[in-house]
């Protein structure tokens, strides 16, 4: 099936320009190419017409699984008779296995499952293997962390067909091999029923029941049965059951892995003797026989990820198989916000070899721990052949891969223009600020204001309020969805300022802000940087009188080239909006767009609000600091209330998940002991 471009919209602009670069390099086989696209420039569009365009299965990285959500739903609408899939980690909370030899701690694995996340997970891998080139995937930087092998994944597949001669113990086998577990009481996702000569199998990457109906061993009907009601939906004469994980091995392969891991630990006992440490050598030997034992007995253990390299075949330092390996071999990769994105892919291994290197040497795993493990970059870059990085501010490496090789989008659709950078001193630049924000209110305008610290914007945010000011602050400790609120209150109107630090620059999109403004916008660094300050600026580049403002005493190379930079667009801008006789319009979107998008609002309610967990803003207490312990808690919640209790433990569920991550695991797993203490009281007390 052929990709389908499905939208009311034509190409505007610089966009058709871009795209034709963009398509001729893809055919052409450039390995890199880069899209250098303003706010508000179309840049999503213009991905989904280059898609189109060269009809290649197509890998979407985005940086977080909010962006990722997002894109996920404009895909959708762009392909909705195509195979659009999202692929993030399915973990609501994730807590690895480490050991803190500082203190001679161990702390076990300890994770939450989004079985909705690990269901699109598994779809995406299904519609991949399935020979489909009508596929898009977006994708989080999860793509690059292991996976079980592909071909096991497509071996286990069943594949069957009306009039086919199979027999229904062998047919069982098959299913319990590809990771269905029977249950004849209750079925329920990964479970199959057999009664009789009839098979029900509740499929896992869909919402579907599949009935297959047996008749002397041969397949006399297929069927899909609505979850709900039972009733049949659709006849099939053949069918492909896919396996209920995307870790899945051979028998054959299992029994391998099985003998693999046992010589390996006899060396690793070998090693500790030799060096005279009985302690870690009896460790080793315990914890590594009883995960053989369980693996004999049902096909499971613990912990079984670090022993992914003899189940999958591979040898000691090679690299993991992943969602990579799934797509053909001439797949495109785009890959958004890339000056975010390549940075984050590149630094996903070494806190992960950090963490195993102590697990190794002190005998809680053996060596082959390690490779278990995300891609290193030279693997990454490897496997991708063809790529196009997306950005307003691509990075050095972007321009170097792509060897000049970029494509302008600097033309909006609307006619709108790059903001205004005005640079004004430092002093009495609060009261400055002031009196810019309270104009902005007269002309029911918003603002935005970027500090350098946590502490400031919540200074400021207080300072503001007393001066009779609407406002709000964000940061890292304000979770999530309460910052997608306090948008959309600054968006209605509700609010006319938000105060942040870094978290306004990626995927926001504001129309209804005039005015940026940054404090210390001469303090050099990360957050005041070209690509910091050029991505800050563009927050007012949908409002007709964007202005922005840089409070600095002096004019630090990175605010001359953003300066720079911004005047060359501008000045484009101009020019072509006079020689097409277009006049900028404001664009004006309803009330609380960010929450209401109904595609987002679908990928949502699918998700079961599933977007990028974070820490909920504490008060008097701070992530890592070491709270009460638990006997000193408990002396406390005896006299709480019902009410009182349940509002406890989701204090305590935040608490823990900010402290997972921040990798503070010694306060993560304190915080999930108090929790489940805690529900054990609770439901103790509604049981009475």
């Amino acid at each position: 099936m052929l990709f389908e471009l499905k939208s009311p919209f034509k190409p505007m602009g610089d966009q058709p320009e871009a795209i034709r670069q963009l398509v001729e390099g893809v055919n052409d086989h450039l390995p890199a190419q880069t899209l250098l696209g303003v706010t508000g420039s179309g840049k999503t569009f213009t991905m989904a017409n280059v898609i189109a365009e060269t009809q290649r299965p197509t890998l979407i990285l985005s940086h977080n699984k909010t962006l990722a959500a997002q894109l996920y739903a404009e895909m959708r609408s762009f392909f909705p008779d195509n195979a659009v899939e999202y692929y993030v980690s399915y973990y609501d909370y994730f807590q690895p296995e480490a050991y803190l030899p500082s203190t001679d701690t161990y702390i076990e694995k300890d994770l939450s499952i989004n079985m909705e996340l690990d269901q699109l997970r598994l779809s995406a891998v299904n519609t991949l293997l399935s020979g489909r080139r009508d596929v898009v995937v977006v994708s989080s930087v999860s793509c690059i962390y292991g996976m079980g092998n592909p071909q096991d994944f497509h071996d286990n597949m069943i594949s069957l067909k009306v009039g086919q001669m199979i027999d229904k113990d062998d047919l069982l086998r098959r299913l319990v091999n590809a990771q269905y577990t029977r249950n004849d009481i209750a079925l329920q996702r990964g479970n199959f029923q057999a009664k009789g000569e009839t098979i029900d199998v509740f499929l896992v990457s869909t919402d579907i029941i599949l009935r297959v109906v047996l008749c002397f061993d041969e397949v006399e009907s297929l069927e899909t049965l609505d979850v709900a009601t039972g009733h049949m939906v659709a006849e099939y004469d053949e069918y492909t059951i896919p396996p209920a994980s995307i870790f899945t091995t051979t028998k054959e392969r299992a029994d391998r892995a099985v003998d693999e891991i046992t010589l390996d630990l006899g060396e690793q006992i070998r090693f500790f003797e030799s060096v005279g440490d009985e302690v870690k050598a009896e460790r080793i030997k315990e914890r590594v026989t009883y995960d053989v034992e369980m693996i004999k007995e049902v096909g499971y253990c613990t912990g079984i990820e670090n022993y992914s390299r003899y189940f999958d075949g591979r040898k000691p330092g090679e690299r993991p198989f992943c969602l990579l390996d799934c797509f053909p071999d001439d797949f495109l990769v785009i890959v958004d916000e890339s000056h975010v994105t390549v940075p984050q892919i590149r630094g996903m291994g070494g806190n992960d070899r950090t963490r195993k290197t102590n697990l190794v040497e002190n005998g809680f795993r053996l060596p082959s721990a390690f490779d278990n493990r995300p891609l290193s970059f030279d693997e990454f870059e490897s496997l991708v052949k063809q790529v196009i990085f997306v950005s307003a501010t691509p990075a050095n490496y972007e321009l170097q891969r792509c060897e000049g090789i970029v494509a302008e989008q600097l033309i909006r659709p609307t006619g709108l223009l790059d903001p205004l950078i005005e640079v004004r001193p430092s002093v009495n630049q609060i009261d400055d600020l002031l009196e810019e924000i309270q104009k902005c209110v007269e002309n029911d305008d918003r603002a935005i204001v970027t500090t350098f610290t946590k502490r400031l914007a919540e200074e400021l945010d207080e300072y503001m309020r007393e001066h009779g000011v609407r406002s709000s602050y964000i940061h890292s400790e304000v979770d999530t969805l309460d910052r997608v609120r306090i948008l959309d209150e600054l968006r209605a109107g509700e609010i006319d300022v938000v105060i942040g630090v870094n978290l306004l620059r990626e995927g926001i999109d504001l129309p209804e802000v005039s005015l940026v403004a940054i404090l210390d916008a001469d303090k050099e660094g990360f957050l005041r940087n070209e690509t910091s300050l050029t991505q800050t600026v563009g927050r007012a580049a949908r409002n007709l009188n964007g202005k922005a403002i840089m409070y600095a005493d002096t004019i630090t190379k990175s605010m001359q080239r953003t300066i720079d930079e911004t005047e060359r667009r501008r000045a484009k801008q101009m020019r072509y909006n006079i020689e097409h006789g277009i006049t900028p319009k404001q664009i004006v979107k309803g009330r609380n767009t960010l929450l209401d998008n109904e595609q987002l609002k679908e990928t949502r309610e699918m998700f079961g609000a599933v977007l990028e967990p974070t820490a909920k803003q504490k008060t008097g207490t701070s992530v890592g600091k070491k709270t009460m312990g638990i006997v000193a808690d408990s002396a406390t919640i005896d006299y709480q209330s019902v009410p009182d209790m349940k509002k406890e433990i989701e204090k305590t569920r935040e608490a823990m998940l900010a402290a997972a991550k921040a990798l503070d695991f010694l306060e993560a797993a304190h915080k999930r002991d108090y929790m489940l203490m805690l529900q054990e009281r609770l439901d103790k007390l509604t049981k009475k």
